[in-house]
């Protein structure tokens, strides 16, 4: 039975212990320093935190959390991997939240589906009520381990404690002379502590302390507030409100049939039309024909707004129509299912349109950022076309589950792709075309682009060693302690390095 009891309290100290030891890596790893290795490093420490001890709240089957955990690792990799700033900048926001709707969806109390909005709430409860609540909770925690009955014989521990000390103190400080007079390496390392201590600031020290204070408190309430949520007091049986015997029916929001099929023949019409219209330039554009007037950023710029419409008014829609549903015959309904696959033609036809005009306008200007961004979201798009479409004739095709994979999975493929890298390369072969290329603009791109670029000016006779030399002294700002080391970054020093230098 004394067994036990040690084991639960070891257990019960063993959790803030491991709270506070994770703030003080934490502000180790992160304070000062730009995300780098740190990241996967910490986040693999978090998680071994978390589901180390609360290892009997997994979620069963753990198939989807597993595949969360795994998506959330890669993501991590890329702050190691690669130096885009755009994604460095959206992961830093997107990262935390996907890290607690994860949690919350594994480990959290109401086991809320990831296709429900509840996730999110679960997810804010554990991260700011229940964790503030747990806080009170660690002196309880310590006064357990400590166990306050035998105070009397934990006086004598303490009294032992500092004797063992006092003896200590001495000893150790003649076993350290001897050894630093009989290791010269030794030695050096002993004499750097004094210069070490004192190249730490009042300040930096206190931020520091607190840093990892208030990280660690953070910390054990949101991994106690997973064991032990604490819930709203149940109301006593006497003040409870009698059962309803009838019960309240919802609203029919399904929409009228032959409201909905007016409605979609008519924006089909339009959309049919403008869809023939649109034949006549979607490819005779390539051979230069446009109409008249037009010139290339123009034509091009028209293909956004029928993006825009696309996004804004077809997905509406489609979505409306299909999550609310229609009431009719069954022949009625049947109409409207051919009026949204048709919807949905004329919708991926545009979307075509948009992307072609794109396309032209970066061969005649250039590739940028924004351009390869919004070539992405228009792919992203057409694949949500396509799932929504399954979702037309299969009434149990799981539209939210599917919406969540393919967002997860283009995010994931879209901070693995390599941007910059691609960018550089279609500038390049525009120059080889054309002879044009923005020279001051690949320089901005991150380091993903050097090898390329370095490639590019050894062939071009030097073109970029200036802006390459620029280049080199900017990363070399950046190169700071190991926590921030990103692969890229180091690359393309390197390889700058050995380029510039001979």
């Amino acid at each position: 039975m004394s067994e036990e009891v040690s084991t639960k309290s070891s257990r019960s100290l063993a959790l803030p212990a491991a709270a506070f030891a994770l703030a003080v890596i934490h502000q180790y790893l992160f304070l000062g320093n730009r995300y780098g290795v740190s990241y996967p490093l910490f986040t693999v420490l978090f998680y071994a935190y978390m589901l180390c001890f609360a290892k009997d709240k997994i979620r069963k089957p753990p198939a989807a959390g597993y595949a969360g955990l795994a998506f959330i690792l890669l993501l991590s990799l890329t702050f190691g991997l690669f130096a885009n700033e755009f994604f460095y900048h959206l992961n830093t926001l997107v990262l935390p939240l996907m890290i607690f709707l994860h949690l919350a969806y594994m480990i959290g109390d109401g086991r809320p589906a990831y296709d429900q909005f509840s996730l999110v709430f679960g997810a804010l409860d554990h991260l700011i009520p229940q964790n503030l609540r747990q806080w009170p909770r660690i002196v309880d925690v310590f006064k357990k381990a400590s166990g306050q009955s035998e105070e009397g014989k934990n006086r004598q521990v303490l009294g032992k404690v500092l004797i063992g000390l006092c003896i200590s103190f001495p000893l150790l400080l003649v076993v350290l002379l001897l050894l630093s007079s009989a290791d010269g390496v030794f030695h050096s390392v002993l004499s750097e502590i004094p210069v070490w201590l004192s190249n730490v600031s009042f300040v930096e020290g206190l931020t520091r302390t607190l840093w990892a204070l208030l990280l660690g408190m953070f910390f054990f309430g949101l991994l106690r507030g997973f064991l032990f949520p604490l819930k709203e007091e149940e109301v006593p049986v006497a003040l409870a409100r009698p059962e309803q015997t009838n019960k309240t029916e919802w609203p029919d929001f399904r929409v009228d049939s032959i409201i909905a099929a007016t409605v979609l023949t008519a924006v089909n019409t339009v959309y049919v039309l403008f869809v023939c219209v649109q034949f006549s330039y979607l490819f005779g554009a390539w051979q230069g024909v446009l109409p008249s007037g037009d010139t290339y950023a123009e034509y091009a710029r028209r293909g956004f707004f029928e993006l825009i419409m696309v996004a804004g008014i077809n997905f509406v829609i489609l979505l409306g129509l299909l999550l609310l549903g229609t009431k009719g015959t069954e022949k009625l309904n049947k109409a409207i299912r051919g009026l949204l696959y048709l919807l949905t033609g004329c919708s991926a036809v545009m979307l075509y349109s948009a992307y072609t005009r794109l396309a032209l306008y970066e061969e005649a200007y250039g590739y940028t950022t924004i351009r390869f961004l919004v070539h992405a979201f228009m792919i992203f798009l057409g694949l949500l076309l396509i799932v929504t479409a399954l979702r037309i004739g299969l009434s149990r095709f799981p539209l939210a589950r599917c919406y969540i994979v393919l967002i997860g999975a283009a995010y994931l493929v879209m901070n693995f792709i390599g941007m910059d890298a691609i960018i550089a390369g279609k500038n390049i072969a525009r120059y080889e075309a054309t002879g044009k290329i923005d020279a001051a603009y690949l320089i901005t791109l991150s380091s993903d682009t050097v090898p390329r670029l370095i490639e590019f000016s050894r062939n071009q006779n030097g073109m970029m060693d200036s802006g390459l030399r620029t280049k080199r002294m900017d990363l070399a700002k950046t190169n700071g302690k190991w926590p921030a080391f990103n692969l890229s970054r180091h690359r393309a020093l390197t390889e700058l390095d050995r380029y510039l230098e001979k």
